[in-house]
């Protein structure tokens, strides 16, 4: 029998952390419940969670912090929780290494389907060690210096394997799979994120930063704006 993923539920409100724990549960995951920020560090390792469900207003150490310690030592998908839905918020969540934003208060459905999702990215195959080309299989884009493949979620550049988030990996794909085309940050949302993202155009600009801090510039391609239409991955001949 598989073993069951885990969860760890962060969020203050006792009853809305034991609704999330009752809908997961009925999916057959197994959860944890923690009431603040220092709690969950602290049983992090222990647990093991697959998935972090992050309250953002949180006593004493806020969800901001959490994630910010957490992607320190671990790349566990973390979905933030709140109630703010100003674009700052998001962006800030993004920017700090969350792999989803959801506002309360949420359909358990969507909720449920956003974990599913989310898991579905990040526990593909696990990321093959740096290799050569004639080791990829599945759905991959091949330039020098860089492999992308999408089939097992793994990224290596200039012979190392280079960890990231779901997303950032999804986006670098999408770009390096249409060479020289100009996508703006609404196509970019629309295939990477989906329509909930609709309108929230600074998520693109945020996910395109940190690849670049992983992922410099080669004299063979790069990662290229175009000013006031969006992004592409220019090659260059």
């Amino acid at each position: 029998m598989a073993e069951k993923q885990r969860v760890l539920i962060v969020d203050d409100d006792a009853n809305i952390a034991e609704l999330i724990s009752l809908y997961l549960t009925k999916e057959c995951y197994e959860t944890m419940i923690v009431l603040d920020g220092e709690e969950a560090l602290r049983v992090f390792p222990e647990f093991k969670p697959n998935i972090i469900l992050l309250d953002l207003m949180l006593p004493g150490i806020d969800g901001y912090q959490v994630c910010r310690e957490l992607r320190t030592t671990s790349q566990v998908p973390i979905i933030m929780l709140s109630a703010k839905g100003e674009i700052f918020d998001k962006v800030l969540g993004l920017e700090l290494g969350a792999d989803d934003y959801m506002i309360k208060p949420f359909d358990s459905k969507e909720l449920v389907a956003r974990v599913k999702a989310v898991l579905r990215r990040c526990h593909a195959a696990p990321a093959a060690p740096a290799a050569l080309s004639t080791d990829q299989q599945g759905d991959y884009v091949e330039y020098p210096g860089l492999i992308v493949n999408l089939t097992n979620y793994s990224v290596t550049y200039h012979g190392r394997s280079v960890e990231m988030p779901p997303k950032e990996l999804e986006l670098l794909y999408f770009l390096a799979s249409s060479p020289n085309q100009v996508f703006t940050r609404e196509q970019l949302l629309d295939h990477i994120w989906g329509y909930e993202y609709i309108g929230d155009t600074r998520t693109v600009d945020v996910h395109i930063k940190r690849l670049r801090e992983k992922i410099k510039d080669d004299d063979n391609w790069s990662l290229t704006t175009v000013w006031g239409i969006g992004y592409k991955f220019e090659v260059k001949r």
